[in-house]
């Protein structure tokens, strides 16, 4: 399907894609398409799931924050492909289903429930970002936590589908936009105490 990143597709190989969803999905765990995972919330189709990997052009090495560890599919091609994670999931029930597959698996990524809006400030700057659900803006706190010549993958909209958006950090206050096609995310879960 136009992936050429043959680390990504590696990355996907090694992955069984089947321990991440429930009894019911399992003969349909390598088609192409999004399953309920619980607490309203799915896991990205194959493709999705390698487009948005492609375009964080990883290195080995990079410091990665993930918004949404959702299944912890996404998360674990990050960390098959050499990457030091840091992902946040919103939903405590998936955080509390996902955190113990992930390690079972043999991965140690850093995840944390809490607000994706916010990102990760600590650890802040990250050589990446990656966005896996539909956010209705760009969030300045992650912005702020790109360092330099980083970049962030991320799909905005409010509607059904998102627009795939690519920023990359040119300078400490400007950013280039390239854009990559629509997508079909959950949306992006807002803090309700959050203020604006």
């Amino acid at each position: 399907m136009g992936i050429k990143d043959e680390r990504v597709l590696t990355a996907m190989f090694n992955i069984p894609r089947h321990y991440f969803l429930t009894s019911a999905f399992l003969e349909f765990a390598y088609d192409n398409k999004a399953f309920q995972i619980g607490a309203g919330q799915t896991i990205s189709q194959p493709y999705t799931v390698a487009k948005q990997t492609e375009l964080l052009e990883l290195e080995k090495g990079d410091k990665v924050l993930e918004i949404g560890t959702g299944s912890g599919y996404q998360t674990c091609v990050l960390c098959e492909m050499g990457a030091k994670v840091w992902s946040i999931e919103r939903q405590r029930l998936l955080y509390d289903k996902t955190s113990p597959l992930i390690k079972t698996l043999g991965y140690r990524p850093n995840l944390y429930f809490g607000d994706g809006y916010k990102g990760k400030a600590a650890f802040a700057p990250f050589d990446k970002i990656i966005v896996t659900c539909g956010a209705p803006f760009v969030p300045e706190a992650l912005l702020e936590q790109l360092k330099i010549g980083g970049k962030l993958i991320i799909p905005v909209g409010e509607g059904s589908t998102q627009v795939m958006f690519e920023l990359q950090r040119t300078s400490e206050k400007d950013f280039t936009r390239r854009e990559h096609g629509d997508f079909a995310f959950v949306p992006m879960l807002m803090d309700k105490s959050r203020t604006r």
